[in-house]
């Protein structure tokens, strides 16, 4: 008898926030990264928001960035906003870059990585998360409340 493992084949978690207001552009990346489940509330190691950040950044230049670039530049950018050193490690970046990755927010191209085919993250979000995604997980879901009856 083999036993079935409680590892999710895909997980998505939603909040919903205050309309965004004029803030800060990290402080913006940091509300969508709570907003789409990448950062949990209260969570001080928001180094996810930083690589989103940078990510984000080198899209405008449409510019592929390999992961020692990127954590060049979210070193850069945590100084540059005094925040601490935390969560800096090369495996740690990489376990944030698959993690956007699973999301489809980024894409890997020749261990170099750039938004997805440097789209709106809007137009990702809709295309990838809101169509593909959310549908599957809320059809396992309801099979899971019918199984229960």
């Amino acid at each position: 008898m083999a036993i079935a493992k409680d590892v999710p084949l895909s997980e998505l978690t939603l909040r919903r926030y205050e309309k965004p207001y004029e803030m800060p552009k990290r402080e913006l990346i940091r509300r969508l990264c709570l907003s789409i489940g990448l950062l949990q509330p209260g969570d001080s190691r928001d180094v996810i928001v930083d690589v989103l950040y940078v990510m984000l950044e080198s899209r405008s230049k449409k510019e592929f960035l390999d992961s020692e670039k990127i954590q060049k530049e979210v070193i850069d950018l945590r100084k540059e906003n005094k925040l601490q050193l935390k969560g800096i490690a090369p495996s740690n970046i990489r376990r944030q870059l698959k993690r956007l990755k699973d999301l489809y927010l980024i894409e890997s191209v020749n261990n170099e990585y750039r938004i997805t085919e440097f789209s709106e993250l809007e137009e990702i979000f809709s295309e990838r998360i809101e169509k593909f995604m959310l549908p599957n997980i809320l059809d396992r879901v309801k099979e899971y409340f019918k199984a229960v009856k």
